[in-house]
C-alpha cells in the first residue's frame, strides 16, 4: 500500500471547520484598514535574499537561522519572505510611490520562517503588515497604535491585551550605548546564556530580550539606551506618551524592548498577552526612517507594524468565539431531469441574489436524507423539485427554522418575488 503524504512540518493546514473564524478575522481587518484609509499592497512571497540580509539584518536571528534561502535554476540567491517591510520598501522604491507624498498601505499574507514549530507559533504564518512613509511627527505612531487597538475591539478579543513601548533611539545613541552594554556584559561573558554569549558581538541589543533569568538579573544593572539618547529623541518619545495619556491608552514602558530586526529606530511597540505562553506577543512594530535611505532611496521616515493572524485566532478560540455560515436555501432534488432544474435553479438565485448562500444537493440519496443534510446546513428554507415540480416548473418551498409556517408550491417565476418579500420582513 502506497504511503501518502504528509504536509510539512509547521505548514499547517487550514480546515473547514476553522476556515469561518479565519474569514472573519480576515473581514474585520480589511473594513478596519478601510476605515482608517490605508490601501492595500501585494507582493511576492519570493524577493532576491540580499534584500533581507542587508536590511534586516545579517546577525538578526532571522537572517541566521530562520530564512528559507536557495539558488534557483539560474543561480540566483532567492527567500521566501520572513517578513513585509523589506518588501513594502523595495516596492515603494522600484515603483516610485515613496517620491510622491504619504504613504499608507496594508497587506495581508503568508511568511516563512524555519524555526521551531509550536502553537501560535509556525513555519508558515500569516500576517498583517501595516506601514506609513513620509510622516515624521510622532502622530503618525499614535495613528498606529490607534489602529492596532481598533483592531482588538473590532474582533471583540476579551483577552487583555498590554501595549508596551520603548525608545531605541538614532543609529548615533544606539551605537554609544552598544560600545558600553558590550563592555559591561563582557565582565560576565560565560554567566550569559549560550544565544545571549554569541549575541555580544553580533547584536548585543538582543540580549537585553533574553528570557533567561539568570541573564535578566545581569542585564538589569546594565547601562541603558534611554541615557545616551539625543534631545530630539527624548522629545519624540516623550510626544508619543503624552498622546497615548491624552487617548486614555494604557501603556507600559519596557527598556528591554528592542525588536528583532535592524532597521528599528525611535518608537518601538508591542502587544502583549498573557494568555498565549511563550508566544505572547500579538502585534510588534515601530518606526524605521533609516530604512528607505538605507536601501537606497532618498530618507523617508516611515513607521509600521505586524499581527500574527494564528495567534488572534488562538485568542478568539480560547474565548470560544463561533463563527457560524449556515447556508441560506438548501435545494433538494431527485437525479436526472430535476437535479438539471435544481442546478439551473440555484444558478439563477445566485446571479439574482448575490448574497444568499445556495447548496445544492448533488447526491442519489432519499428525500429524508437530503432533509436531515439541510436541517444541518442551517438554512432556513428548502426547496424542493421532483420530477411533477420540474415538468410544471413551480418549486415547493419548506420552512425549516418555522414549523407554523405552510409548506407551499410556487411557480419558478415568481420565487425572486417571493425571497425578497422574504428578506424585508
Amino acid at each position: 500500500m502506497t504511503e501518502y503524504i504528509q504536509a510539512i512540518r509547521g505548514m499547517n493546514d487550514v480546515l473547514p471547520s476553522d476556515s469561518a473564524l479565519w474569514r472573519h478575522i480576515e473581514k474585520i481587518i480589511r473594513e478596519t484598514v478601510y476605515s482608517f484609509g490605508y490601501d492595500e499592497i501585494r507582493t511576492p512571497i519570493l524577493e532576491k535574499t540580499e534584500l533581507f540580509k542587508r536590511n534586516i539584518g545579517v546577525a538578526t536571528d532571522i537572517v541566521e537561522k530562520e530564512m528559507y534561502e536557495f539558488d534557483d535554476r539560474n543561480g540566483d540567491s532567492l527567500a521566501l519572505r520572513p517578513e513585509g517591510t523589506a518588501s513594502a520598501v523595495r516596492l515603494g522604491l522600484e515603483h516610485g510611490l515613496l517620491t510622491q507624498g504619504v504613504q499608507r498601505w496594508w497587506y495581508m499574507g503568508p511568511m516563512y520562517r524555519y524555526e521551531r514549530p509550536q502553537k501560535g507559533r509556525y513555519r508558515q504564518f500569516y500576517q498583517l503588515g501595516v506601514e506609513a512613509f513620509g510622516v515624521m511627527s510622532a502622530d503618525i505612531d499614535l495613528e498606529m497604535i490607534l489602529l492596532s487597538e481598533a483592531l482588538w475591539r473590532n474582533l471583540s478579543l476579551q483577552a487583555p491585551l498590554v501595549l508596551q513601548i520603548n525608545t531605541l533611539g538614532t543609529a548615533v545613541a544606539r551605537k554609544a550605548h552598544k560600545e558600553k552594554l558590550v563592555e559591561y556584559l563582557n565582565q560576565y561573558c560565560t554567566e550569559l546564556d549560550k544565544d545571549s554569549q554569541r549575541r555580544l558581538h553580533t547584536n548585543p541589543l538582543r540580549i537585553l530580550d533574553s528570557k533567561d533569568e539568570k541573564t535578566q538579573k545581569i542585564i538589569s544593572d546594565a547601562p541603558k539606551l534611554m541615557d545616551y539618547l539625543d534631545d530630539a529623541s527624548k522629545a519624540h518619545f516623550a510626544a508619543v506618551c503624552a498622546g497615548l495619556d491624552a487617548l486614555d491608552i494604557a501603556y507600559q514602558i519596557n527598556p528591554a524592548l528592542v525588536r528583532g530586526l535592524d532597521y528599528y529606530t525611535h518608537t518601538v511597540f508591542e502587544w502583549v498577552s498573557n494568555e498565549l505562553g511563550a508566544q505572547g506577543t500579538v502585534c510588534a512594530g515601530g518606526r524605521y526612517d533609516s530604512l528607505v535611505e538605507q536601501m537606497g532611496g532618498k530618507s523617508v521616515p516611515a513607521v509600521g507594524f505586524a499581527m500574527g493572524l494564528e495567534r488572534i485566532l488562538l485568542l478568539l478560540q480560547l474565548q470560544q468565539q463561533e463563527v457560524n455560515e449556515p447556508a441560506d436555501i438548501y435545494i433538494v432534488s431527485t437525479p436526472g431531469a430535476p437535479r438539471l432544474c435544481a442546478l439551473k435553479l440555484a444558478r439563477d438565485i445566485r446571479r439574482h441574489c448575490k448574497d444568499l448562500r445556495v447548496l445544492t444537493d448533488c447526491s442519489d440519496a432519499s428525500f429524508k436524507n437530503q432533509f436531515k443534510k439541510a436541517d444541518k446546513s442551517g438554512a432556513g428554507l428548502a426547496l424542493i423539485i421532483g420530477a411533477e415540480e420540474c415538468t410544471e416548473k413551480n418549486v415547493t418551498v419548506k420552512h425549516l427554522r418555522d414549523e407554523q409556517l405552510p409548506q407551499t408550491k410556487i411557480a419558478t417565476a415568481e420565487l425572486f418575488t417571493f425571497l425578497e418579500k422574504l428578506r424585508s420582513r
